[in-house]
């Protein structure tokens, strides 16, 4: 065990600046799953976030060489704005670049705190390969957000704090990771003190970090990670952290994005405050460990990392918010074109809430309908709808899975284009800072023409977008591919997604419920005996 960090976490200078937070008792949660669920409140830290907490003793541990070289960082927010506050309290100049796409929330913020933050590239990698090259021109001391014994010491202090204020030793600690930092100082001190308490990381499924390096008994670099809890959104676990975390770490659980934005929620109910994506995913692991193993009688924390979340994400956030606790259903339900089908189809869904309704005629047979379902009763309500439908004679496709689907389709069902032609559909993540678009456009050029555009923006650093081209051959398909490439976009081939084949896309590619649906077979193959 690497015991030499208890005796940094218990020296950690840090409360002339970052503070005690509370331990919450989850009371609407406890009551919910039988367990007794505590909450570390780090979203009451002065910038919202427990990155303070080893920014400060980090800086403070420096030497006066050091700080009168000045400090420098490289953060897309929660890190900058600890290192901007601790520079300040101890009179330090200090220089933070944040790439292009940082909401200006957190720019504003590091400003506020008398830092200089220089925007540069589209993603952290590029702002931390800036950041290098300005400590060779300047000569200022590197604040690392994570792979630094201090600023470790000084997540750690958090591990203080909650066994100082549970009742009883916990039977479980949930902590978000990204780079380790934080999992990394509570790990070795709670290890040191309690053993048997289970450590516990949360990752998002598309940016497996720790999980990865843990699989593979080595530290992975992921080749794309996703951006939706964009404060752990890093490609590969620190050296220091991993060398800590294999060693205190009993397990990492993976969550989706709308097991996050559940548990947004789930920290709404309970507290009345919003926490950002990375800040609710240990509350979101631990729901799904708890479903996962059966749990019920134990003492339970999870770590609240931070709050620092632009207004305009919550509108995303709510809609996928039901999803992720299963309480809605997204269906793509074939009906007969005929007077009255409407009329009929609404009967059979009886009295349930009807979330959106969805509808453009394409087909002088049959017609498609996109719905979504209120679930009361979760995820075998929706069981319970499907098997009624279909008894009652309406092929149903289950869309809720679909992230196309969520994304775009249940906001542009309008139909098929009978004149696109040999159309292909991509699905990418943009970068949002002024100029992109025109940027991309440009790159395309007039090489193709674009038969389908839906662009969302929602509050984060990327949009999503969901693009049609008309492409005439493979090599036209394989150089729009080697463009994305070359832009740096995350991007998915949806041509032949049900959802898309069902309500947009071009005539060719349309289809039926029935067409999209596996074979019988496939079905009964699928149900358990």
């Amino acid at each position: 065990m690497p015991f030499s960090y208890i005796d940094k976490i218990l020296r950690a200078r840090i409360y002339d600046l970052a503070k005690e937070t509370d331990l919450d008792n989850m009371e609407r949660l406890s009551a919910r799953f039988n367990n007794e669920i505590y909450l570390k409140r780090e979203d009451q830290q002065p910038v919202f976030s427990f990155k303070l907490r080893g920014a400060h003793n980090k800086i403070r541990n420096l030497s006066e060489k050091d700080r009168a070289k000045g400090v420098i960082a490289a953060s897309a927010g929660n890190h900058a704005q600890g290192v901007a506050l601790s520079a300040k309290k101890l009179g330090i100049k200090a220089l933070i670049v944040m790439p292009k796409t940082t909401p200006p929330i957190k720019v504003q913020a590091v400003r506020g705190h008398g830092a200089t933050a220089i925007l540069h590239g589209d993603s952290y990698d590029e702002a931390f390969a800036y950041s290098q090259e300005l400590i060779k021109e300047r000569g200022m001391t590197y604040i690392h957000p994570f792979d630094d014994p201090e600023v470790i010491a000084g997540q750690g202090t958090i591990a203080m704090e909650i066994l100082r204020q549970i009742p009883e030793p916990p039977d479980a600690i949930f902590i978000p990771v990204g780079g380790g930092g934080l999992i990394a100082g509570i790990g070795a001190y709670v290890k040191y003190v309690y053993p048997e308490t289970r450590i516990i990381g949360v990752e998002p499924e598309d940016a497996p970090t720790l999980h990865r390096a843990l699989e593979a008994g080595k530290r992975a670099s992921l080749r794309q990670v996703g951006i939706f809890a964009d404060g752990v959104a890093v490609r590969q676990i620190g050296k220091e952290t991993f060398r800590i975390a294999r060693k205190v770490v009993d397990e990492v659980v993976l969550v989706t994005t709308d097991e996050i934005c559940a548990a947004i929620k789930d920290i709404f109910d309970d507290t009345r405050t919003i926490a950002e994506p990375a800040g609710a995913l240990s509350i979101a692991g631990m729901k799904r460990y708890i479903q996962s193993n059966a749990i019920e009688g134990q003492r339970l924390v999870a770590i609240h990392s931070g709050a620092n979340m632009n207004f305009d994400r919550l509108r995303h956030i709510a809609e996928r918010a039901e999803l992720g606790e299963q309480r809605e259903a997204l269906l793509a339900v074939e009906i007969p074109e005929r007077p009255g089908s409407f009329l009929g189809f609404c009967r059979a869904i009886g009295k349930r809430n009807i979330t959106e309704f969805n509808y453009r005629y394409a087909d002088a047979a049959r017609a498609n309908v996109f719905v979504g379902v209120d679930l009361p009763g979760g995820e075998s309500e929706k069981a319970e709808i499907i098997e009624h439908l279909t008894s009652k004679g309406y092929p149903v496709l289950d869309l809720s899975e679909d992230e196309t689907a969520k994304l775009h389709i249940r906001y542009m069902v309008g139909g098929h284009a009978p004149n696109a032609g040999k159309e292909h559909l991509f699905r990418f993540e943009f970068p949002e800072r002024p100029g992109a678009l025109l940027n991309f456009l440009s790159q395309l050029g007039k090489r193709w023409n674009i038969s389908l555009f839906h662009y969302r923006n929602h509050g984060a650093a990327y949009g999503r977008v969901l693009m049609g081209l008309q492409l005439e051959n493979k090599k036209q398909k394989k150089e729009v591919i080697a463009l994305l490439k070359e832009l740096g976009y995350r991007w998915w081939d949806e041509t032949d997604n049900a959802a898309c084949r069902l309500f947009a896309g071009n005539a060719e590619s349309g289809c039926a419920v029935t067409d999209v649906l596996p074979p019988p077979a496939a079905q009964e193959a699928e149900t358990p005996p």
